[in-house]
């Protein structure tokens, strides 16, 4: 039974309607789709590792044969710039791509067997294979600020595609028909390599209805999100409400903070602010990994540093936000964060009219006042940055020490710098996952040991990443099967190693 409650997308260059009208999924259609995905689920968790390479490969080509008419009209969806856009439809294609040599080498499936040893004593050992094996039909929310990338047929619908579960992707209400087409891509992909239609499906909504009704469907068994900590905290918190609780790998955003040591800053004040500028502007400042907070020791170069980085950030132009929700969330943010008696604005961007427009803003705070209000640390998902001047390397470090859970964190430093500041990693391996150095965090490679996660509140789940073939595993779970004979086994465990695979054999990794 279809609802007829409807809406469409907005461009939100110009507020006006785009065409294409798009029906909120019902509560019935949800559980249609769901349904689809668990009839197929047994099927397709039984396909060769080949089969499923191909399908991820020909979904790859099915999205570029697409063709410029995605970018358009995703352009028009979220005001991205084409060329971005084009940038992220390579980075899509190529994941998949990435995935598809994963699977089909076979090994991601951590294949471990301990042989028997029946005449052991005091008792014998017997023969156990462990490896691991697919969750089941897997929820997938997409992201607004990368309509391909983290969206339909983003990095969690390719690895849990990949890990053999069904995906049901609820669509980003920001850009629905950017989402239909990849949907469409999606299903030439599944008739072309005669796969079966319940592995995937999309379902549309600009209400919570639709998205919390998949969380809450007892064959959904478990659910990959990224986007705001509002949204993927309601979801954990759905999800843990269910008679049997699922994992959520929700990825909530970051402040992502930047540490910027004595020494670099007096040899290199001019080249990191003028790529912090860049970083903290890019597309708006709408990454999940752009640079938020800024810490640095009171000192002349720090103030000569602050005033080239305002120099920098008062020639950007006002970046239309993707949604007006999300622009007026920053303006909101922005005014709140102002009203504090210890923040102080010290430059801002050019201004504009236009009603989703966002105005770059570089604030400053001390290292104490940040201390005593940990609303200073809270994301706000756009151009802004706030620096946190402290007194001495001891609050530097304070500082650090009270950090929550971030994506990334950053330090910039000469050798000397990272010798005296040594206590500074350690402090921060334990904030976030992924640690650079004297380099910015906008920009997430998709490769085999890349983790974009970290600890909470950046994400539910800080032993998982979401970009990068490792984000296989979070679709998985181990299984052991003992004294089986041969003729049970799956074949990535069957004596002789028939699928070739790296296994480790009594302590031993071998083929």
């Amino acid at each position: 039974m279809s609802t007829t409650k409807t809406f469409y997308a907005v461009n939100p260059a110009t507020n006006a309607l785009l065409e294409g009208m798009f029906i909120n999924a019902s509560v019935e259609e949800v559980d249609q789709a769901v349904q689809k995905a668990k009839d197929t689920f047994d099927t397709y968790k039984k396909k060769d590792s080949n089969s499923i390479a191909l399908f991820l490969e020909q979904i790859a080509i099915e999205i570029v044969n697409l063709g410029d008419a995605l970018l358009e009209r995703c352009h028009l969806e979220t005001a991205l710039p084409l060329a971005r856009l084009q940038g992220e439809r390579g980075r899509t294609v190529n994941q998949l791509k990435l995935f598809a040599e994963v699977v089909r080498e076979g090994s991601w499936i951590d294949a471990r067997i301990d042989t028997a040893i029946p005449d052991r004593i005091p008792a014998p050992k017997p023969d156990i294979r462990h490896m691991l094996i697919p969750l089941g039909p897997v929820a997938v929310f997409g992201a607004s600020n990368f309509p391909l990338a983290f969206s339909v047929a983003g990095g969690d619908t390719v690895s849990a595609l990949a890990a053999g579960c069904p995906v049901v992707v609820k669509a980003h209400p920001a850009h629905p028909g950017t989402s239909q087409m990849v949907a469409t891509a999606i299903h030439k992909a599944i008739q072309f390599c005669q796969m079966p239609e319940g592995i995937f499906s999309l379902v549309q909504g600009n209400t919570n209805e639709a998205g919390e009704s998949l969380v809450k469907h007892p064959d959904i068994k478990a659910v990959g999100f990224t986007g705001s900590f509002k949204g993927g905290k309601a979801l954990f918190d759905l999800a843990n409400a269910r008679p049997e609780p699922i994992p959520v790998f929700a990825e909530m955003g970051s402040t992502n903070p930047v540490f910027i040591l004595p020494r670099i800053l007096e040899e290199k004040s001019e080249t990191i602010a003028i790529g912090l500028a860049g970083s903290i502007t890019l597309n708006g400042g709408q990454f999940c990994t752009a640079p938020g907070l800024t810490f640095i020791e009171q000192s002349e170069n720090a103030s000569a540093f602050n005033s080239i980085l305002i120099d920098k950030i008062s020639g950007v132009s006002a970046a239309t936000m993707l949604t007006s929700g999300i622009r007026n969330a920053y303006s909101t943010k922005i005014e709140n964060t102002l009203s504090l008696s210890t923040i102080q604005e010290i430059g801002k961007g050019q201004t504009s009219s236009e009603p989703t427009t966002a105005v770059a803003q570089i604030l400053k705070t001390s290292a104490k006042a940040f201390l005593e209000n940990s609303v200073l640390e809270e994301e706000n998902f756009g151009p802004s940055n706030i620096i946190v001047e402290a007194q001495s390397k001891k609050e530097i470090l304070e500082a650090a020490k009270n950090l929550k859970g971030h994506l990334t964190a950053t330090i910039f430093g000469t050798d000397a710098d990272l010798a005296e500041y040594g206590e500074l990693f350690a402090i921060l391996e334990k904030k976030v996952g992924r640690l650079i150095l004297n380099g910015y965090p906008t920009g997430v490679e998709v490769c085999h040991s890349m983790v974009h996660g970290g600890p909470y509140p950046a994400t539910t789940a800080s032993q998982s990443t979401s970009v990068g073939t490792n984000a296989i595993k979070r679709f998985a779970r181990p299984i052991c099967f003992q004294d089986y004979p041969d003729f049970l086994l799956p074949e990535a465990l069957k004596k002789g190693n028939p699928l070739t695979i790296w296994r480790l054999l009594n302590g031993e990794f071998t083929k």
